[in-house]
């Protein structure tokens, strides 16, 4: 009798267990970039300081963005330097050479480091990119001896045409927003975006994305691409 109830408690308890185990989501890399997705899309806006580097230059300054495509980048250093994105045209102004230059961009050619921390931009990675954890789900140090702990994402392009030809994404884990953008070019080049202090609907008007260049500045139309190509 004793061995028949100790045989059917067993037999309850790994049932029950097997049931649990079977039940419980597991954490795919593909789910956790569609959370941080989600998450990105549901902004209305966000406010970050900003810190680029591209080999041994280093570029800062506060981005903004206002949903679904407005993007601005104020830079502190190059002092005055303006980046402007407003869904169709590109504005880019170089306080050096007095310069204000102009493309306009078409959805296919919209991929930038600073861009893909956005709804669009993201939704974008998805489609065009195969995610895979670095080391799993479980958040790990931004930098070796960092205490920041962060979740790794490694995203490889599933055609050539991409402009990264890997991008690295680190992901605050309780807030899910993007902490680092590292992305390796086609021509084997680095470069990786840091945002710091990120604010999220502080309700950013849309006249933030309206760009009023200096009087004594040389206007520079189409210097990418032609609007054809």
């Amino acid at each position: 009798m004793v061995k028949s109830w100790f045989t059917l408690f067993f037999l309850c308890f790994l049932s029950n267990s097997v049931f649990f185990l079977y039940t419980q989501e597991i954490i795919t890399a593909e789910r956790y970039l569609a959370t941080v997705s989600e998450r990105y899309t549901g902004m209305k806006d966000y406010e970050a300081r900003i810190i680029i580097r591209s080999g041994s230059t280093d570029m800062s300054g506060t981005v903004s963005h206002l949903a679904p495509s407005f993007l601005r980048i104020d830079f502190t250093s190059p002092a005055e330097q303006v980046i402007l994105f407003n869904g169709e045209q590109l504005t880019v102004y170089l306080p050096e050479y007095r310069a204000v230059l102009n493309q306009s961009i078409t959805a296919n050619r919209r991929t930038s480091g600073a861009s893909l921390a956005t709804g669009q931009g993201l939704t974008m990675l998805r489609r065009n990119y195969v995610p895979a954890f670095i080391t799993g789900p479980e958040p790990q140090p931004l930098d070796s001896g960092s205490s920041e702990q962060v979740v790794k994402l490694r995203l490889s392009r599933r055609s050539i045409s991409e402009g990264f030809r890997e991008i690295t994404l680190s992901i605050t884990p309780d807030t899910k927003l993007i902490r680092r953008i590292e992305g390796k070019t086609i021509a084997e080049g680095q470069v990786r975006f840091d945002f710091l202090n990120i604010k999220i609907n502080q309700g950013i008007p849309e006249q933030r994305f309206i760009y009023d260049s200096p009087a004594s500045a040389n206007m520079y139309n189409n210097f990418l691409f032609r609007d054809t190509d």
